[in-house]
């Protein structure tokens, strides 16, 4: 079935169906869907069919998203459309796209309309706007998620495959959970926000929704770069996706660290979750999270609610009338923060992200609730700002943190209320926590949205490098799940297998190096044996500056492998040897080190 973008476009490529067909029938959906709070402006659907057969005469295989009907949160530009960020006193009509709905069109999607969200995206509730509330469409008296509620409630009840919205707190991710989809908030700066309306314009993201892991990161791949318009933007090398490495270790919090608000449904399905990553063999440590919870609640304090302030106080202190009133409440507390509360809470930021990049540093992803509760349309009615404060316990911390998130479904339920966990990393590891995802959402087996249809198999990954790729074989702590794994995917590295050396190698603990390293050293035939290495796919532009970063006496060399292949991997010098343990018995650097810490 052509649900998904990534099905879409192949079916648009082998002429099967055409773009002109899927755009008539997201808007035959959204007639037959009938909730006029999803979009808050709608396009002709005239002019999109035009624009869709034009797009049938260009070359299918240049555009990566050939096709494919897109709506966009209406706090970012889309030319055609106002922006109004759900106050109609607000709204503008921008003279062009934001740049990431501009490069959104270059590959070939078709903007369908916009969609509505908590006024000026201020909010996780989804429930503040004068355009009324979106429909959950798996229960309608559960709240949607906000602020990018319309995003989310399109792309669960299938009316388009992609949705942009954004996230400062929490918004690309929280619409998600509720709505059984993924929701890819990137790392800081790696999508432009140039024409998105700003909340926290040192914290916004523009996030993605979709029905999987693969038609996000798609889509990330395609909006990703740096712009000079966004003094926030910066250059970012994303890599591909690629499947699991072995030893995966995903943090989850300790003890008193995991909240859910009295929600016993969310309890019970987290543990789902826990027991889901360890059925897939992933290592899971609990770890301390009490840092990330103390940074979450800086999020509305001090200088992050001046900048809200800063973003749209003259137009709410000029139209008060106009303004939801708990939205003109939240952003108004920022009006009096003074400049020594700003750098108070800066210091004390900066204090807690050194503290909590130390606590993440030996797993490779933490997973928390994407929601530790879920709540009804009338219970945020009568509790509205504690309730949004709980919903946001895992995700506020996000983006002052500087690491990059995607949430995914995991289960339902009892009630048939969709739960979902978020796994987060240090920024620039946005490509392995899509991997990660994909590998996660797959193994649940859940249906795509509310659509009631399963996933279709993962797609096979291409295990050889590409052209702009060169193959790696690490043997140390480069491995996954070691400690500078994390090097290798800030890079943009993608695992490719797992194997070992001809049995022509010697391993050595080096002497006087902390942290101890490996030396791997290749020896005359008949006198070593097979040494467990993992081989990895480096961006060439990339692969310079982390041979130029590689200590001595290590080096990087040709390794021969079983089958007579030839990788460059990391060598020692000879004379280095001297006088080091020879472990290669062991067999390999994480069965030694494992020894060394049972011992210890």
């Amino acid at each position: 079935m052509t649900e998904t973008a990534a099905s879409i476009v192949e079916a648009h490529r082998r002429g099967t169906t055409n773009p002109e067909e899927t755009v008539a029938r997201s808007f035959a959906r959204i007639r037959a869907h009938d909730d006029p709070a999803i979009f808050i402006s709608l396009r002709d659907e005239a002019d999109a069919l035009a624009e869709a057969r034009a797009l049938a005469k260009r070359d299918a295989a240049s555009l990566p998203l050939f096709g494919v009907p897109v709506a966009i949160k209406d706090n970012i530009d889309a030319a055609g459309f106002p922006t109004t960020a759900a106050c109609p006193a607000f709204s503008y009509q921008p003279e062009a796209d934001a740049t990431a709905v501009a490069r959104l069109r270059a590959a070939g999607a078709i903007v369908i309309g916009k969609t509505n969200l908590d006024q000026f995206a201020t909010g996780l509730v989804g429930v503040r706007s004068p355009y009324g509330v979106p429909r959950n469409p798996f229960n309608a008296a559960l709240i949607p998620g906000g602020s990018s509620s319309g995003s989310a409630v399109a792309v669960s009840a299938g009316l388009v495959p992609l949705a942009l919205g954004t996230d400062t707190a929490g918004s690309g991710r929280v619409p998600a959970g509720l709505n059984n989809i993924v929701g890819l908030k990137p790392s800081l700066g790696l999508v432009s926000t140039t024409g998105v309306v700003p909340a926290c314009r040192s914290l916004d993201c523009v996030s993605v929704f979709a029905l999987t892991a693969d038609d996000a990161y798609r889509a990330l791949t395609v909006m990703a770069a740096a712009d000079e318009a966004d003094p926030y933007s910066r250059a970012i090398r994303l890599g591909g996706l690629s499947e699991l490495p072995p030893a995966l270790k995903v943090g989850i919090p300790l003890g008193d660290g995991l909240k859910f608000f009295g929600d016993k449904r969310s309890e019970t399905a987290f543990q789902s979750a826990v027991k889901l990553l360890q059925g897939m063999g992933i290592g899971v440590v609990e770890i301390d999270v009490t840092v990330f919870l103390q940074t979450a609640r800086l999020l509305y304090e001090g200088p992050w609610a001046a900048e809200r302030w800063a973003a749209v106080g003259d137009f709410i202190a000029q139209h008060p009338d106009d303004i939801h009133p708990v939205t003109k409440k939240i952003i108004s507390s920022g009006r009096d923060s003074s400049a020594a509360d700003a750098f108070k809470a800066f210091y004390q930021l900066a204090a807690y992200r050194k503290i909590a990049l130390a606590a993440i540093a030996g797993i490779d992803a933490l997973m928390v609730p994407t929601t530790p509760a879920a709540y009804t349309v009338a219970e945020l009615a009568a509790e509205p700002v504690q309730l949004n404060s709980n919903l946001g316990a895992y995700t506020n911390c996000v983006n002052l943190l500087d690491l990059c998130g995607l949430a995914v479904p995991v289960t339902f339920a009892a009630d048939g209320t969709p739960f979902g966990a978020t796994f987060v990393a240090p920024a620039g590891q946005d490509a392995f926590l899509a991997s990660l995802g994909r590998a996660t959402h797959a193994a649940t087996g859940l249906p795509l949205g509310a659509l009631n249809i399963k996933p279709a198999t993962l797609a096979k990954l291409p295990p050889a490098t590409g052209a702009d790729e060169i193959a790696i074989a690490v043997v140390g702590a480069h491995l996954s799940g070691m400690p500078l794994n994390s090097e290798l995917r800030s890079l943009g590295a993608r695992f490719l297998e797992r194997t070992a050396t001809a049995p022509d190698y010697k391993l050595f603990a080096l002497d006087g190096t902390r942290p101890p390293k490996p030396g791997l050293l290749r020896v005359e035939k008949g006198k070593g044996g097979e040494i467990e290495i993992e081989i990895w796919a480096l961006p060439a532009d990339a692969f310079g500056r982390f041979v130029a970063a590689i200590p001595a006496p290590l080096g990087i060399g040709t390794l021969t492998l079983p089958d007579g292949r030839g990788v460059k991997g990391f060598l020692v010098e000879a004379e280095a040897v001297n006088g080091a343990r020879d472990i290669s018995h062991f067999g390999g650097w994480r069965a030694y080190m494992a020894e060394q810490k049972a011992s210890a």
